[in-house]
C-alpha cells in the first residue's frame, strides 16, 4: 500500500510503497511562502495520481502552518492553478 508522509524538517512530502520511497515533492521556504521546486514519481508508479497527492500534502501542511504556496515546478504550478479556479 502506498502512503504519503510529510517531512517538514526535510522540506518535502514523500510517497512510500511499504518502506521504499517511490516519489517526492520538495519545497523551499522563505519568510511566509513555500515554493514547490520539484515533484517526481518513479516510472513504475506514474499515472496513479501519486504526484497529485504529494503536492496536495505540501499544500495542506502549508495551510496548517499559515504559509502561502507558489510553485517553480511545472506540475505543481498546474495543480495550484486548479485550486485557484475552484
Amino acid at each position: 500500500m502506498i502512503s504519503i508522509i510529510f517531512k517538514q524538517e526535510e522540506k518535502k512530502s514523500v510517497a512510500l510503497d511499504d518502506n521504499i520511497e517511490i516519489g517526492e515533492c520538495t519545497f523551499e521556504e522563505s519568510e511566509n511562502t513555500w515554493n514547490i521546486v520539484h515533484t517526481g514519481v518513479g516510472v513504475n508508479y506514474q499515472g496513479q495520481g501519486i504526484a497529485r497527492k504529494l503536492v496536495d500534502c505540501v499544500i495542506e501542511n502549508a495551510k496548517k502552518n499559515n504559509k502561502s504556496v507558489i510553485a517553480s515546478c511545472f506540475y505543481a504550478k498546474r495543480v495550484l492553478e486548479k485550486y485557484e479556479n475552484n
